[in-house]
């Protein structure tokens, strides 16, 4: 048997390349608040600073973090807003 792939509908995306501590995590904040429950949002990084922040964020705020990953210098998150 295959593993199941999970596809994840992105219909929000925040581009936070190039800024720095505290911006990725800010404008995650703001872009979250308009969303429904359970609505899915990714964040595209490169401050080293939002491997620590993203997670600690979401877990201070109750957000649930789905995925976090790297490529190329780019950190990529998936957040699901909180019910």
């Amino acid at each position: 048997m295959r593993p199941r792939a999970y596809v994840i509908d992105m219909t929000h995306e925040i581009d936070a390349i190039g800024l720095l501590c505290p911006l990725p995590v800010l404008k995650l904040r703001k872009r979250l608040q308009p969303l429904a429950a359970g609505e899915h949002i990714r964040l595209l990084a490169d401050d080293p600073a939002a491997i620590v922040d993203v997670p600690h964020f979401c877990n201070e705020s109750g957000h649930t973090l789905l995925s976090s990953g790297e490529s190329g210098g780019t950190l990529t998150f998936v957040i699901q807003k909180r019910d």
